[in-house]
């Protein structure tokens, strides 16, 4: 598996990811990233952002099998957004999530003083994860946020 920036060929991959986890989860509701205008168009919207990029695990035909991003949140200075963390149910497990992780944390660090992350509390797994990284759990979200449906938020000194 190797991480690599996403590319415009990756964006439909992404996109059906992104919607089936979350229909998975029973969580393909308004207010979360399953109803972004542009998710269909990660790549376009990643190069467009400034202080912002978008991660792939690569399988060995260089096809796309999950995903994280790092973007600005809103008109907080000096604090980025881990955006859009997702797997294909066949790679979680492996330390995947993991490495996207890494890398998104490795390139805020040069861009943010802080790292935020909206999630659900039903996600235990993921949850726990943010809490290895380090990631504080908020009594509520900051302001501005475009994933009004979230229930759980999380930031981090970088």
């Amino acid at each position: 598996m190797r991480i690599r920036t996403i590319q415009e060929k990756d964006n439909k991959k992404i996109e059906a990811i992104i919607k089936q986890s979350l229909e998975f989860e029973k969580l393909n509701i308004s207010g979360t990233a399953y109803f972004d205008p542009y998710l269909g168009e990660l790549y376009q919207f990643y190069q467009a952002e400034s202080a912002a990029n978008y991660w792939v695990a690569a399988d060995e035909n260089d096809e796309a099998v999950g995903g994280v991003g790092i973007g600005p949140f809103g008109n907080h200075a000096g604090i980025g957004e881990l955006q859009k963390l997702y797997l294909a149910p066949a790679i979680k497990g492996q330390g995947i999530a993991k490495k996207l992780i890494q890398t998104a944390l490795e390139f805020a660090g040069k861009h943010y003083s802080q790292c935020y992350l909206e999630t659900f509390e039903s996600l235990t797994a993921a949850n726990r994860l943010y809490e290895k990284f380090g990631f504080i759990k908020l009594e509520k979200p900051l302001s501005g946020s475009e994933h009004n449906a979230c229930n759980a938020w999380y930031i981090k000194k970088l």
